[in-house]
Parts: structure tokens; C-alpha cells; sequence
């Protein structure tokens, strides 16, 4: 027998929903007005995967031994896909100057990508990505 799964879910546990779903709204996800002082919120994004951001509280109320990790982060990884090189530049320059940490400032990856990273309020590493363009 083999398992037929498909990705339905990203699911991100947060400290403080409002400053993570602010967080995710700069970087241009739909979230609905009015969800910050919700315990859960669901967005689909485009091709049907949902973004689940769920209070440390809900967690707890079915997995009371859940405990935060130490560090604020490992709790997911994101990737968000942008227009071109200048578009992580100019994301990564907007959500730093939102207050929000930078990990890695933009750079051009060997494997073709102009790459950087920031932290949502939860410590979670959110990458930034866009192909390079092609010399040849």
C-alpha cells in the first residue's frame, strides 16, 4: 500500500496573531479583516494550499505538554516566490523597515536565485526568492 497525499495546510503556531497576521499582509496575503483576535485563521492561498496561523493557546487547548521552542523559531519555513530580482529587494527593504528582523540580506545564490530571508514575529525564517536572469 502506498500513502496518496497531497499538501493541504501550511500551518504556522504564533505568540501574538495580530503581529503575525500584519506581518503576512505586507507580504501580500489575503487575510480578513477582522481575524486578529481570532485563536485560528485559515487563507487560501492560490492553487488551493491554506495558510493556517494558530494562537500558542489553541495549540495547548489539544496538546497541553506543547511548549514553544526555546529559540522563537523552528516552528515552520516559508518560501514566497517574487516578480524578479528587484522585487526581493524591495520586499526585504519594506518588511525591515516594518520592524521586522532580517536573517539574510538579499544576495545572488549560486543556484540561480536572488535569495534573502526575514523573520516573522514568531521567528519563523520567511524566504524571498526570484529567479536570476539568464546571460547567454
Amino acid at each position: 500500500m502506498s500513502i496518496c497525499a497531497r499538501l493541504d495546510v501550511v500551518g504556522i503556531v504564533t505568540a501574538d496573531m495580530a503581529a503575525a497576521l500584519a506581518f503576512y499582509r505586507l507580504l501580500g496575503v489575503a487575510v480578513p479583516d477582522g481575524a486578529d483576535a481570532e485563536p485560528h485563521v485559515e487563507v487560501a492561498l492560490p492553487g488551493g494550499v491554506r495558510l493556517a496561523f494558530d494562537s500558542e493557546a489553541t495549540i495547548r487547548s489539544f496538546h497541553p505538554d506543547w511548549v514553544a521552542p526555546a529559540s522563537g523559531g523552528g516552528r515552520i519555513g516559508l518560501a514566497f516566490l517574487l516578480d524578479d530580482p528587484a522585487a526581493v529587494d524591495a520586499a526585504y527593504a519594506e518588511l525591515t523597515a516594518a520592524g521586522h528582523r532580517g536573517e539574510l540580506a538579499p544576495f545572488d545564490a549560486f543556484w540561480g536565485q536572488r535569495y534573502a530571508t526575514v523573520l516573522d514575529p514568531d521567528g519563523n525564517g520567511v524566504d524571498l526568492f526570484a529567479p536570476l536572469p539568464t546571460v547567454g
